[in-house]
């Protein structure tokens, strides 16, 4: 009986995501797991996968006439009305200080670009900004809406970015304030994580919204194969349907809002546990710790499951191309053997227990 044969993939694709679940990766469909064996390059997103994911806010550039709290005073109250993680920092970093946050109105928000919106009230100190235009953003965001920028204010900008920091500019009424400089620090993982992956033979690409002198600090800090600046969450599609057609099997590791779409349209999606709901949701594996150490794991756990079930096809092909025909009376006419209905039960039963068997040996696997 072939029992065996279509006990074979389901048995070790079971065990397999157990003991994924078991190592904090959470499978979504068995798919993914064999996809995962083939994947040739990755594309990662950097804040909150490569980086912590706790931006902080660690430099302050301001222009003739602005203080460094003014700065961050009018930048917090503008980001306390986004869910960006920049935002999330700038606000923390005015809350540390116990700066007062001013009341704001006509907030937007741009994709990929930054936030404005008008100060409705005066700061305590008294200063006449209300009902005043604020941008809050990339230096593209406030170029794009003709914002005058100093030449000193981009030198220092340039100095910030080739320390790996991220710069968000001021601007009130046309005019930059100032910027400020968020360091997201690198987690302690990822290095020895992109370092195994490649080992593996992946190819490592890295896209992010950010501006590209920080990309660029980043990935040659990490040794990343390639590296993809101030780009778009539609663009980070293309990125992947690009690969796609050069036949690549492409894995995509992200955690925010902007990274769903590229996550749903790779042939792998994995998100990190600790990004948000529409990332887990659209991802096909979720990495509950949140790290590339994670996809190191599900790499070598996907690779083991594929052998295994290589393995169990192979034995119970072989077990019953040899098993059925002595059961039918193949040896009757040479040796006049034939199998009694009992030893002929039990040997089905072996060839079904024996491929339970070695699923079960995933369960002991090292990840």
């Amino acid at each position: 009986c072939p029992c065996a044969l279509g006990l074979a993939t389901p048995m070790s694709i079971m065990v397999g995501v157990g003991r994924a679940a078991h190592a904090g990766i959470l499978v979504k469909n068995a798919e993914a797991i064999e996809i995962t064996e083939k994947v040739t390059h990755l594309i990662t997103d950097k804040t909150g996968t490569l980086t912590a994911g706790k931006p902080e806010v660690v430099s302050r550039v301001t222009d003739k006439g602005t203080s460094g709290h003014d700065l961050l005073q009018i930048a917090a109250s503008v980001e306390a009305h986004s869910e960006h993680p920049l935002a999330r920092a700038i606000v923390e970093a005015a809350k540390n200080e116990q700066i007062a946050l001013r009341e704001v109105s006509d907030f937007q928000s741009t994709t990929g670009g930054g936030v404005s919106a008008k100060l409705a009230t005066a700061s305590p100190s008294g200063e006449g900004l209300a009902g005043r235009g604020v941008l809050v953003g990339k230096e593209k965001f406030l170029t794009n809406s003709s914002v005058n920028i100093s030449d000193e204010l981009r030198k220092q900008a340039d100095r910030l970015q080739e320390q790996a920091q991220t710069t968000v500019w001021v601007a009130v009424d046309g005019h930059a304030l100032g910027l400020l400089g968020i360091a997201d620090p690198i987690k302690p993982t990822t290095r020895n994580a992109i370092r195994v992956l490649h080992g593996m033979g992946l190819k490592i690409t890295m896209c992010t919204g950010d501006n590209r002198r920080t990309a660029e600090s980043v990935a040659r800090e990490l040794g990343i194969d390639e590296f993809r600046a101030e780009v778009m969450p539609d663009e980070k599609i293309d990125v992947v349907e690009r690969l796609k057609a050069n036949g690549a099997i492409v894995a995509m590791a992200g955690d925010g809002i902007n990274d769903a779409p590229a996550l749903a349209a790779a042939d792998v999606g994995i998100a990190m546990g600790t990004g948000t709901d529409i990332a887990i949701e659209s991802a096909s594996i979720t990495l509950v710790k949140g790290d590339l150490l994670g996809i190191v794991k599900t790499m070598h756990l996907s690779r083991a499951v594929m052998g295994n079930i290589r393995q169990n096809l192979f034995f119970a092909f072989i077990y019953n191309a040899l098993g059925v025909p002595i059961a039918a009376g193949a040896l009757y006419p040479f040796l006049g053997v034939l199998l009694s209905p009992m030893i002929a039960g039990a040997a089905m039963s072996f060839s079904s227990v024996s491929v339970i068997a070695n699923a079960l040996r995933l369960r002991r696997i090292k990840l």
